[in-house]
């Protein structure tokens, strides 16, 4: 689509307007689309999300970008949701997602000290270098709101500490994802946003 810098899937969640906003902010053209010829000649996508994993799946099946997504070329990035469904399966209404990465979302577990969802603000543990995370520091911090993680993998660039420790960052190939919110995340999300438009 001529013009644009970033196709924004929609899956159906609440951060779409956030998130364009967030481009904006960084003279970014986007749009909100559901359609495949839109995303498919898009030069970078964003698959978002909040809310149930299936809810999601089923959204995309039924516009058939559950079948273009996993065929896309150009840098993608999935944000919270949108990097869980990226995994072959979400524990999550037992949902069988797009399996551009291998393994299995689960959710987290609570402790009295570790309510679930996990909501607010953490720091990561970088543990491969990526164009997305530069100028990223392990003392920065991001802004979660998740009750599902994926675990840590060869696949994932950084970590998050929540009890265990969850991917927080991945890639395989030009699949990239995050499980934080870098629309609610301040200088550091936005300096991500950015290294994602310049990929």
């Amino acid at each position: 689509m001529s013009g644009i810098d970033v196709a924004i899937i929609d899956s159906g969640g609440a951060n779409l307007a956030s998130l364009q906003y967030a481009l904006e902010r960084l003279g970014a053209r986007s749009v909100v689309s559901s359609d495949a010829g839109v995303i498919a000649s898009a030069p970078r996508v964003l698959l978002p999300g909040v809310g149930a994993a299936a809810d999601a799946m089923r959204r995309l099946r039924a516009t058939g970008l559950d079948r273009l997504i996993p065929r896309l070329r150009v840098p993608l990035l999935g944000v919270c949701l949108g990097m869980q469904l990226l995994f072959e399966h979400s524990a999550e209404g037992d949902t069988t997602c797009l399996g551009v990465l291998g393994g299995r979302v689960e959710r987290l577990l609570a402790a009295p000290c570790r309510p679930v969802p996990h909501m607010g603000w953490n720091t990561l543990e970088l543990m491969l270098e990526d164009p997305l995370l530069r100028g990223v520091g392990s003392d920065s911090y991001l802004y979660f709101v998740h009750s599902y993680a994926a675990p840590v993998a060869a696949s994932t660039l950084a970590a998050v500490r929540y009890g265990g420790a969850a991917a927080a960052v991945v890639r395989q190939e030009n699949f990239r994802g995050v499980q934080f919110h870098p629309e609610r995340s301040a200088a550091v999300g936005a300096r991500i946003l950015r290294n994602f438009l310049s990929l």
